[in-house]
This record gives structure tokens, C-alpha cells and sequence, in this order.
């Protein structure tokens, strides 16, 4: 998944790692920002490597200034691995002595948001449209989705607003992947039967071979769950947009999410088995 790059993110992401008027010093260290610079193959265009001394925010903001206009891509991959590097050592975690700050984190959300990308406030971050997306990189965005619903996140996914567009999302895309296209119109149990086809699993309605493996119980398992939280939903009328079902409890809503997120899971790894 690529990040857009521009100059207020460029200052958003450098801020997360700004602790010049902090004691004792944030991680990630210098060393840490080093690694991930060197990953994202801009080395060249860190101050450091210069024989500059200057600040973690500088350091981060000169070497992303030099990429988004000499190599965009490589800038990309490093406002990522800032991000992810933050999230790793609790810089979204108010209670971790690395937390960065309550209006850089609101600040970060806020430019990502006008790229089209929603950053949470705990350091995930995925696209807002999922259709420019494609191939590998629609696998990748789905599965974080998925991780995130298995966490009961409301946020999640859930894409147009409720888990059950997750797994439509999720089956359109392995049709698409393995046939080249997906029906526009297909109600969700046939929709859900064509990804499983197209994966080579057993649903409900497939005869049990003799000596066939025992996973193909939990495959049959988790259609029948996927086809019973899309009949909840509908019967709940829990309509686009929407983050959760208003006729259930907390944590019966809570309860389909995380289911949500372990089937859509469950298929992107067999879509990437299968590859």
C-alpha cells in the first residue's frame, strides 16, 4: 500500500518523532530512524549520512523533503515505516512514555484525511476508497480491515459502515481475482458461494467426500456464520454508513465484527495460498 507524500504530511510525520523539548528522549532513537531510512533506500538524502548533526523531526522532514521530489515512491515507503516504527514503541498509546501527543496524533489524522486516508488514533492507517485500489495492494488494505475487526474495532472496515460490506468487499475481490470479475447484482450467499468456489472450499451445500480433511467442516462452519451475521443485519436494517447494529447489545455487535474480521482473514490467506 502506497502513502500519498506531501508537504503537510511531510511536517505531520515529522512531528511524531519531534521530542527536542522532551526529557527523557522518545524512542524511536536515531538509530531506529536510520534503519528505516536505509529500508525505504533514501540514505542518501538523510542529513545524518551527511555528516549533519540535526534533530529526529529534521532529520525525517529533509530526508522526505529530497524524496517527494527526487523519488516519491521511496518517500512513500518511508512515511510508512515512520508510522509503523511510532506505532511499535506506544507513540499512539497515551499511557507509554513514548506517546507523541494528543494534537500531533489529531494533527496526523487530519492531513492523512484530506489524502483520502484514515489514520486511527491508535497508529493503524488504510485508504478511505477501497475501489482505486487493486491486485496485491486490495489484498494487503483488506487484511488490515480484517485485523482490525478481529480487534472489535467499529472503525474497521467496515467500509461503508458495516462488517458485512467487509465480507462482500472481500468476496467481490477474490472473484475478481480469480475470474477477472465479479457480479454487480448477486445477492450475498451466491456472492460468498463464487469466492468459495473460486477458492476451491466447501460450503454448506457441498456433498462431504469420504476422507476429506477436517478443515473442510470449519470452512462449511464459517459460510454458515457469514450468511447468518449478513441475515442479522439485514433483519436489524443496519443500513451504509452506519457503525453499528442499534437493535443488539455492545457486545453483540462487538461479537460480529471480530467475527467479520476472522473469516475475511480466513480467505485472504487462502487467496495468497493460492496465488
Amino acid at each position: 500500500m502506497e502513502l500519498p507524500i506531501s508537504d503537510s504530511i511531510i511536517i505531520a510525520v515529522s512531528k511524531l518523532v519531534d521530542d527536542a523539548q522532551v526529557e527523557p528522549k522518545r524512542e524511536p532513537t536515531h538509530s531506529e530512524l536510520e534503519v528505516q531510512i536505509k529500508k525505504a533506500g533514501l540514505t542518501q538524502a538523510d542529513p545524518k549520512s551527511q555528516g549533519q548533526s540535526v534533530g529526529k523531526a529534521k532529520r525525517v522532514r529533509a530526508t522526505l523533503n529530497w524524496a517527494i521530489e527526487n523519488d516519491p515512491s521511496a518517500g512513500s515507503k518511508l512515511i510508512s515505516l515512520v508510522v509503523s516504527q511510532v506505532r511499535a514503541v506506544g507513540g499512539f498509546r497515551d499511557t507509554s512514555p513514548n506517546f507523541v501527543g494528543k494534537e500531533q496524533i489529531l494533527n496526523t489524522i487530519s492531513v492523512f484525511d484530506a489524502e483520502n486516508f484514515s489514520l486511527s488514533e491508535n497508529g493503524d492507517i488504510r485508504p478511505k476508497v477501497l475501489d482505486t485500489l487493486k491486485g496485491k495492494h486490495l489484498t494487503e488494505a483488506l487484511q488490515a480491515y480484517a485485523q482490525r475487526a478481529k480487534r472489535g474495532s467499529e472503525d474497521a472496515a467496515l467500509l461503508s459502515g458495516t462488517g458485512k460490506d467487509l465480507l462482500e468487499a472481500t468476496a467481490k475481490h477474490i472473484i475478481q481475482t480469480k475470474f477477472g470479475a465479479h457480479p454487480a447484482n448477486a445477492n450475498f450467499p451466491t456472492l460468498f458461494g463464487q469466492a468459495y468456489a473460486a477458492l476451491n472450499m466447501a460450503t454448506p451445500e457441498t456433498p462431504k467426500a469420504a476422507n476429506e480433511p477436517a478443515i473442510k467442516d470449519y470452512e462449511r462452519a464459517l459460510f454458515h456464520m457469514a450468511t447468518g451475521i449478513n441475515r442479522v443485519r439485514n433483519k436489524e436494517e443496519t443500513g451504509h454508513g452506519k457503525l453499528c447494529i442499534t437493535a443488539l447489545s455492545t457486545k453483540e455487535s462487538h461479537s460480529i465484527i471480530e467475527s467479520v474480521g476472522v473469516i475475511a482473514e480466513f480467505l485472504l490467506n487462502r487467496l495468497n495460498e493460492s496465488s
